[in-house]
């Protein structure tokens, strides 16, 4: 099992890893109603150069040459810069050049937006390392704390958030729905 930076050509299976974990978020950072749209702009997304949800902000676990699981992480301070092409493309297409995304991160903290694991490599530890991974490029970046974002319903994540040592600091809406910011110091 491989843990390395995600490249150009894992958009294909990072696609639907994304899709998998944002579900209701996914359309509303594309601006697709059907799956199979939503899936086809996340791919164009992670294969761009730039934004939020691109390859460069993406690590991957390999298990067996084969993409298992995927975390996308980056500084809340660059969250303006990296929603740029996301906003350009949702304003363009819904004709609102006023529209806004939810705020999600705190600008002193790097921040998981998406965390999915295929459900073939479930239950491996793999979201667990990919996290870990996550952590040690905060450091890296000099980031003194970790955090993202789990829907309130969602307990099975929660729960293993919590044992990995992310404590919930304050709840957020996104897409309409109370999800707990979760943050651990590092």
């Amino acid at each position: 099992m491989t843990i390395r930076p995600a490249a150009r050509e894992d958009a294909h299976t990072a696609a639907r890893l994304l899709y998998d974990a944002l579900h209701d978020v996914a359309h509303q950072l594309t601006g697709e109603e059907s799956e199979q749209a939503v899936v086809e702009v996340l791919e164009q997304y992670f294969a761009d150069e730039k934004g939020r949800l691109g390859h460069h902000q993406a690590i991957v676990k390999e298990v067996e040459g084969e993409v298992a699981g995927v975390v996308v992480a980056y500084g809340g301070d660059e969250i303006n810069v990296l929603d740029q092409p996301i906003l350009e493309r949702l304003r363009a297409l819904k004709n609102d050049p006023t529209l806004q995304l939810d705020k999600e991160s705190d600008e002193d903290e790097y921040y998981i937006d998406t965390l999915s694991v295929s459900p073939q490599f479930g239950g491996r530890g793999i979201g667990s390392a990919l996290i870990s991974a996550a952590e040690d490029k905060a450091k890296e970046l000099k980031y003194n704390k970790i955090a993202m974002a789990v829907i309130t319903d969602n307990e099975r994540a929660y729960s293993l958030y919590l044992y990995l040592g992310y404590k919930v600091d304050k709840e957020i809406m996104i897409n309409g729905h109370v999800y707990y910011h979760m943050v651990k110091q590092l």
